[in-house]
C-alpha cells in the first residue's frame, strides 16, 4: 500500500483481503477513502472498498483475483505440457522436456503405486491437481507487495485489494476438494451401484448379519460413515488452505520489518529469503499432498472389495 500512515493491522488486514465483487442493496451507505458516505441510490454490482463491504456482499460476491489467477495458472499448465508433448522428440530432450517428462513419470509411479484399478482418468487427473496447485503455492514466492503494488498503479487506486496466491483462499481450495468429494460420489455409486454405496454407508463399520440387532447399528453406521465422508473434502481443502495462509502470513509479517532502517532491512532480508527456501518445500509437499489424497479417495470410490 502506498499510504505512508498505514498501520501494521492495516497492512496485514490490506494483504489478507481478497479483490471481492458482488452486489451491495439500494440504501447501502459507503464509507469513501476520505471519510465521507456515499448511499447507493439502487443495488449496485462493484468492487468492495473496504473488508465489510466485502462481508456484506454475501454469498455469491466473487474473488476475482483469486479465480483471475488460478485460471491463469491453469492455462499456463495446460499450454506448457500440450506444447511440450507436440514437440517432444526421442533424442537428447531439451530442459523443459526433461522437467515434464521427470514430472508425468513421478505422478504415474505414484498413482500406479495407490491406484489399482482401471480408469484412464485418474492418472491426468492427479498430473492436473499436482501441477496446478504448485503452481497456485508457487505464487507465494513472490515478494508480498509486489504484486499488489503494481495492481494499484495499474489501476490507479492506492488502495485496491489484489492477493495473488489462490490456494490462501478458502473459496478456492474447498471449491477443489468438493470437486474431488463429487467425484468420489459418483465412481462409488457407477463402480458399486447405488444399494452397494447405500450398503457401505449404513452396514459399516458394525455388522451384526441379523436383522434384528442391525436395526438399531444401522443409524449408528449411517452418522460415523456420514461424517468421515464429508470431513474428507473439508479435511483436504482445510489442509492446502491452512498451510499456504500461514505461509504467507509470515511472509507478510517479515516484509513489515523492511521500514526499520538499513540493518532491520538487511535481516529482513535475509529471513524472507530463508523462509522462502523453506516454503519452497512446503508448496510441493502441499501439492503432493492434495494429489495423493485424491488417488486415495479415487481408489476408495473404486474399490468393491473383490480384491480382498
Amino acid at each position: 500500500m502506498a499510504s505512508e500512515e498505514i498501520t501494521t493491522t492495516g497492512y496485514i488486514q490490506h494483504h489478507l483481503q481478497n479483490m471481492a465483487y458482488g452486489k451491495l442493496p439500494a440504501g447501502y451507505e459507503r464509507v469513501n477513502a476520505d471519510g465521507s458516505v456515499t448511499v447507493l441510490e439502487e443495488a449496485t454490482w462493484t468492487l468492495a472498498h473496504t473488508s465489510q463491504e466485502a462481508v456484506d456482499m454475501g454469498f455469491w460476491a466473487i474473488h476475482l483475483d483469486s479465480m483471475g489467477w488460478s485460471i491463469a495458472l491453469g492455462m499456463i499448465f495446460a499450454f506448457l505440457f500440450a506444447r511440450v508433448a507436440s514437440k517432444a522428440t526421442s533424442g537428447v530432450p531439451t530442459g523443459v522436456q526433461s522437467f515434464v517428462e521427470l514430472v508425468v513419470d513421478f505422478v504415474d509411479n505414484t498413482v500406479k503405486d495407490i491406484f489399482h484399478h482401471k480408469n484412464t482418468m485418474i492418472a491426468p487427473m492427479a498430473l492436473t491437481i499436482f501441477m496446478w496447485v504448485f503452481l497456485m503455492n508457487l505464487m507465494d514466492l513472490i515478494p508480498v507487495d509486489w504484486l499488489p503494488m503494481a495492481a494499484a498503479k495499474i489501476a490507479g487506486n492506492d488502495h485496491l485489494f489484489f492477493k495473488v496466491v489462490p490456494t490462501t483462499d478458502p473459496n478456492i481450495t474447498l471449491g477443489m476438494a468438493f470437486a474431488v468429494f463429487l467425484l468420489m460420489l459418483f465412481f462409488s455409486v457407477k463402480e458399486k451401484g447405488f444399494m452397494g454405496f447405500v450398503k457401505e454407508l449404513t452396514l459399516h463399520p458394525f455388522h451384526a448379519g441379523k436383522w434384528y440387532i442391525d436395526i438399531f447399528l444401522i443409524p449408528i453406521n449411517l452418522i460415523l460413515e456420514t461424517v468421515s465422508l464429508i470431513a474428507k473434502p473439508i479435511s483436504l481443502g482445510l489442509r492446502l488452505f491452512g498451510n499456504l495462509y500461514a505461509g504467507e502470513m509470515i511472509f507478510i509479517l517479515i516484509a513489515l520489518m523492511f521500514g526499520g532502517g538499513v540493518l532491520l532491512f538487511a535481516g529482513a532480508g535475509v529471513l524472507q529469503w530463508g523462509w522462502a527456501v523453506f516454503h519452497i518445500l512446503v508448496i510441493t509437499l502441499q501439492a503432493f499432498v492434495f494429489m495423493v489424497l485424491t488417488t486415495v479417495y479415487m481408489a476408495m470410490a473404486h474399490d468393491t472389495g473383490e480384491d480382498h
